[in-house]
């Protein structure tokens, strides 16, 4: 089985209690995230060296650190994750591609991409979903999984459903609410729409404005199986995690 199919496999589990009682289940849920473009590389390694004590799914970092957090993550369980296309999705095809081949040679294992969004809102399906294809191809042959971030915030409903069955009939692996640089953040609603679109087949990531135990909880009643935060080590110290 390739890495990719495992990390599906584990992403897609259904938790057996109630998140929230349990610091361990959440952590192995986050993207232990970095993304503002002033990020040094001393923060950097120090959300690699929290993403490890903690037990975070992966660390989240731009394509310009992913080889540092490669080698800061080495022998553990944590995976590094980037974004392509970020923030705004209005790249080519070709450069998003370009993009997804360079970090993968890196080491990343997890590409969360953004969608062309004006495309999207224009009716260019073709457009949206041969990118989406191509990433996931690529991301699939290297054992990775793709991640399609739709910017609810900017998506009337419509566009919120038909972005969830572009990118779960493309191949992706999830589908993602928010790059937490728009407008707004994720949303229980959103969450709960994206989750009914894609069924159990593919993982719901919500990103965003998550800042508290009772937030990653909201988000995992509505359907998500991956969180994205920057607050990850506050959410679980709050749940009881060491200092």
């Amino acid at each position: 089985m390739l890495k990719s199919e495992t990390v599906m496999e584990n992403a897609l589990k259904e938790p057996t209690s109630p998140v929230a009682q349990d610091w361990k289940a959440v952590a192995a849920l986050i993207d232990h995230t970095l993304l503002k473009p002033e990020a040094t590389r001393s923060q950097v390694a120090k959300l690699c060296a929290e993403a490890v004590k903690y037990g975070f799914c992966s660390v989240m970092v731009n394509p310009a650190n992913v080889a540092q957090a490669v080698s800061l993550v080495q022998g553990s369980p944590v995976l590094v994750g980037t974004v392509i296309g970020f923030p705004l999705g209005a790249t080519t095809g070709t450069a998003k591609l370009a993009e997804a081949v360079d970090c993968l040679r890196l080491g990343a294992r997890e590409l969360d991409m953004v969608i062309n969004i004006g495309a999207l809102k224009s009716g260019e399906r073709t457009v949206v979903s041969s990118e989406i294809k191509a990433l996931a191809d690529l991301a699939h042959r290297s054992g990775a999984i793709l991640k399609v971030i739709i910017e609810t915030a900017l998506l009337d409903t419509d566009e919120k459903i038909l972005a969830c069955k572009l990118a779960a009939d493309a191949g992706a692996d999830f589908v993602k609410t928010s790059t937490g640089f728009s407008t707004a953040g994720a949303t229980v609603s959103d969450v709960a729409l994206m989750r009914g679109v894609v069924g159990t087949g593919i993982g719901v990531k919500a990103a965003g404005g998550i800042r508290t135990a009772s937030d990653v909880q909201a988000m995992i009643d509505a359907g998500a199986n991956r969180i994205g935060a920057s607050a990850s080590v506050a959410i679980v110290r709050e749940l009881g995690a060491p200092e």
